[in-house]
């Protein structure tokens, strides 16, 4: 009997890194029983387009990507956020053979099993201990949990991705040792609230390598600067216990990078959003941080147009800024998420006085930028190399990560490699990136 040939199943993947994460479990899965994964519509016998909902823009980028691949192939599976926004999926394209929400791996396969059947032996077919990744081979994302406890009025997260669930620190940290052993130099921590973890199992022991541990942040960090790799915070929520990890970053074990979206600076506004309302508090302990930890980078995000915000807020907001000196920074005009309840709030900001104020929150951030980079032009900083080319390299500092933040650009560094670890002086900088040459020995471990 001739062996039929492997299914091959599209994939598209849409939205935070978060998202990225759930794509990487769903095609690791899909290997495992022996899909290929096709590189073209043409070539897929279905397509699986993960989405995401989280704004308007967002939406609307999902809808027009299931639409192409409709288009394109006509067998079509979507999951992601935005498979959790009621019927917009379906009442939009009601060609689509299946739909489900977000961190659903099993109940993708699922549909793929009705749709696709695999003939295929999956005791045949090998994947690697780490799974299958979509970022390039030096830096991966590693989520520790799933969900989120907190309830702000802008965001229909919980509504997606229901409450927080911490994975096992076991698992969190055996899947870190075979990302490292497969050659992962930068691990990016993410969740929906990382200074949360573990919150949800009481901050249980766990085991990793027959030794207790802490399913807690601090211990989770503890452990991961062991791995002999740089390890990033992402989606750091200030609570108190934020403090005990910035002395590991001053001694080198951890990057000095925290990624915390304070998202307003005004008390009132910020209680209307449902966080934290101490903008004074904010400020010292940034101070604090930085006495611990002088080169720390501190990324950061904002809501400009919140509905309520006056212009006397707003200017608040911009004196705050002026003040902390953020190093990266994000600001979005407020979106009127469908579902969120600070639609309800009274007030609300005109489309275009919010886009205004963006537009003036992120000049004032780009001059702020600008500055804090020129300090480093003379110094000798180690790099990350993501891609080399007969012109030079592109690399990432310690206070960049990958897509979000600014780029090193190396000039003269067409030996190095990608994936490796080089020193570099910066010779110029902008209000994003910096320019630089290979300085000392090539390589770093």
């Amino acid at each position: 009997m001739p062996i039929s040939p492997p299914r091959k199943v599209g994939f598209v993947s849409l939205g935070c890194p978060k998202a990225t994460v759930d794509s990487e479990l769903i095609l690791t899965q899909l290997r495992a029983e022996g899909y290929i994964v096709a590189p073209t519509y043409k070539d897929a016998d279905l397509v699986v387009v993960n989405t995401c909902g989280f704004i308007d823009a967002a939406v609307e980028e999902s809808l027009d990507a299931i639409g192409e691949a409709l288009a394109e192939n006509g067998r079509v599976i979507v999951t992601g956020c935005l498979g959790a926004k009621g019927d917009i999926v379906r009442e939009t394209h009601p060609k689509v053979l299946a739909v489900t929400g977000p961190h659903a791996t099993a109940a993708v396969m699922d549909a793929v099993h009705v749709h696709l059947p695999q003939p295929h032996d999956p005791h045949l077919d090998l994947i690697p201990p780490q799974g299958i990744r979509l970022t390039p081979r030096h830096y991966a994302y590693l989520k520790i949990s799933e969900g989120c406890n907190h309830r702000c009025t802008f965001c229909i997260i919980p509504s997606m991705r229901g409450d927080l669930v911490s994975r096992p620190i076991g698992d969190v940290m055996k899947e870190a040792e075979n990302l490292v052993k497969a050659g992962v130099r930068e691990l990016l921590v993410i969740s929906q609230d990382t200074s949360a973890y573990g919150v949800d199992v009481k901050y249980r022991t766990g085991f990793w390598n027959g030794r207790p541990i802490k399913t807690r942040m601090t211990e989770l960090t503890q452990a991961l600067a062991g791995l002999g790799v740089w390890v990033r915070l992402h989606y750091v929520y200030p609570y108190p216990h934020v403090d005990e990890v910035i002395p590991l970053m001053a001694e080198g074990r951890l990057l000095p990078y925290l990624d915390v979206p304070f998202q307003h600076a005004s008390p009132r506004i910020l209680k209307l959003m449902k966080r934290p309302a101490n903008s004074e508090g904010t400020l010292q302990r940034i101070r604090d941080w930085r006495a611990i930890c002088p080169d720390l980078t501190i990324r950061s995000t904002f809501i400009a147009g919140f509905p309520g915000e006056t212009e006397a807020e707003f200017e608040a907001l911009l004196e705050f800024l002026e003040e902390a000196q953020l190093d990266r920074v994000g600001c979005f005009a407020y979106s009127p998420v469908e579902g969120a309840k600070a639609n309800a709030l009274p007030d609300p900001v005109p489309k275009e006085v919010r886009e205004e104020r963006q537009a003036r929150f992120m000049a004032v951030q780009e001059k702020i930028s600008a500055a804090r980079l020129k300090k480093k032009v003379g110094q000798t900083i180690t790099v990350l190399v993501d891609t080399v080319g007969p012109e030079g390299a592109i690399a990432r500092s310690a206070a960049d990560a990958p897509e979000i933040d600014g780029r090193v650009i190396i000039a003269k560094g067409g030996k190095l490699k990608v994936g490796e670890f080089a020193r570099v002086k910066v010779t110029r900088s902008d209000a994003h990136d910096l320019w630089a040459t290979p300085s000392g020995p090539r390589a770093v471990s």
